[in-house]
């Protein structure tokens, strides 16, 4: 699953990256080390732009809220509920399959926070023999230093009880596309700990490589059979996985040390 990832590439960054064409100042969004559902996030889309007089999709950088809510919810509720879609069944599921057929986007990301607990642990967990253990949490980034490009999906809805003049009459929102994590050996293993994503929890964020880019954000592109393709994970090997301070596990703490690598687990925290 992905439920926590970091951000903080800057919009001028992001627009070279993504050879972005349109993006507005006001969105900028402030580096964010410690990305929870719900928040506001950048997406990478191509859409047509409104009043633009041409129908052609532009490529913009976007400012969407993390947590999908369907065209056809009657509330934003369920949203914080919906940030993944699972890459084996997002074709087919009511929530997601429209926005898959013509609205995906790129959320891009430093890298995302796992937590990990022993094995041994975690079944005495599930069988309710043992209090909730302290976790160790991971973060996983691309070997490489690249940016991390999770395949999303977004959504616009429209709160009806809002006047079509309101600024928050519609909302968009999106959701990040997961996948079977990595059995093969991480790209960089940390010296003891985990030596697979799959180690680390069985589900990972769908990374896009560069070559899917252009594909993956095409709206012109709609049929699910065509699609499916571009939702096979990338090569093996690219990422590597690092402890980080327990620290990142509240979601009031923010900034650049909770990227900082540990020498190993914390103290008093499992693998």
């Amino acid at each position: 699953m992905c439920g926590r990832y970091a951000s903080s590439r800057r919009p001028e960054d992001l627009a070279g990256i993504f050879e972005i064409e349109k993006w507005e100042p006001q969105e900028t969004l402030a580096p964010d080390f410690n990305v929870a559902p719900t928040k506001e996030v950048y997406a990478v889309l191509d859409r047509p732009v409104k009043d633009a007089g041409s129908p052609r999709p532009v490529r913009q950088l976007r400012k969407l809220k993390w947590g999908l809510v369907p065209a056809w919810s009657k509330t934003p509720e369920g949203g914080a509920r919906m940030i993944n879609a699972r890459a084996e069944t997002v074709h087919e599921k009511p929530s997601y399959r429209r926005a898959f057929a013509a609205r995906r986007c790129i959320l891009p990301a430093d890298g995302y926070y796992e937590w990990v607990t022993a094995v041994e642990e975690r079944q005495l967990e599930v069988e309710g023999k043992k209090k909730r253990p302290r976790k160790q949490p991971y973060f996983v980034t691309p070997a490489d230093g690249s940016v991390f490009a999770m395949a999303g999906l977004y959504e616009f809805w429209r709160d009806r009880t809002l006047p079509d003049e309101h600024p928050l009459a519609w909302w968009v929102t999106c959701s990040v596309i997961t996948t079977e994590a990595e059995t093969a050996p991480l790209g960089v293993a940390p010296e003891e700990g985990p030596r697979s994503l799959a180690d680390i929890h069985p589900r990972m964020p769908l990374m896009l490589t560069p070559d899917r880019w252009d594909a993956w954000l095409d709206p012109t592109r709609t049929d699910a059979e065509e699609l499916r393709p571009l939702l096979e994970p990338p090569p093996t090997g690219l990422m590597r996985a690092y402890p980080v301070s327990t620290a990142v596990s509240n979601v009031r703490n923010n900034g650049p040390e909770l990227l900082t690598e540990l020498e190993g687990p914390e103290e008093g925290t499992l693998f």
